[in-house]
């Protein structure tokens, strides 16, 4: 079996898979356009792709399941202040003293995701 999408229920498929596009580096699929109703991200192979999908209900519980991202390019600080600029919010601030820790944010439709350390603060701790 293989993993094809993550499915995301969503307000704005269009918009909120422009926002995890510029978050993940990974481009909206050209097929798709604003308005449509399903909005996909595409993630490079193997990874499943993002799939944004209108629907009627707004966002009322925390999600059931959500996103670890472990920064490749950055620190796990510098990443947040990106993801900031991109019109993330600070959900919950969870870093230490000693550098450990993570954050979780928001998107721009209320769904929670992770940013962690990256691999070589990870290494120095």
């Amino acid at each position: 079996m293989i993993l094809r999408h993550v499915t995301i229920d969503c307000a704005e498929p269009y918009e909120l898979a422009r926002f995890w596009s510029e978050v993940t580096g990974w481009p909206v699929s050209g097929e798709d356009s604003p308005g449509d109703p399903e909005v996909l991200v595409e993630a490079p192979a193997p990874l499943p792709g993002l799939l944004f999908i209108r629907v009627p209900e707004d966002k009322t519980v925390k999600n059931r399941v959500h996103f670890d991202w472990m920064p490749d390019e950055r620190s796990r600080d510098a990443e947040v202040e990106r993801l900031l600029g991109l019109g993330a919010r600070v959900h919950e601030d969870h870093r230490t003293p000693d550098g450990l820790g993570w954050v979780t944010l928001l998107d721009p439709e209320g769904n929670e995701f992770c940013i962690e350390r990256s691999a070589g603060e990870r290494e120095t701790t």
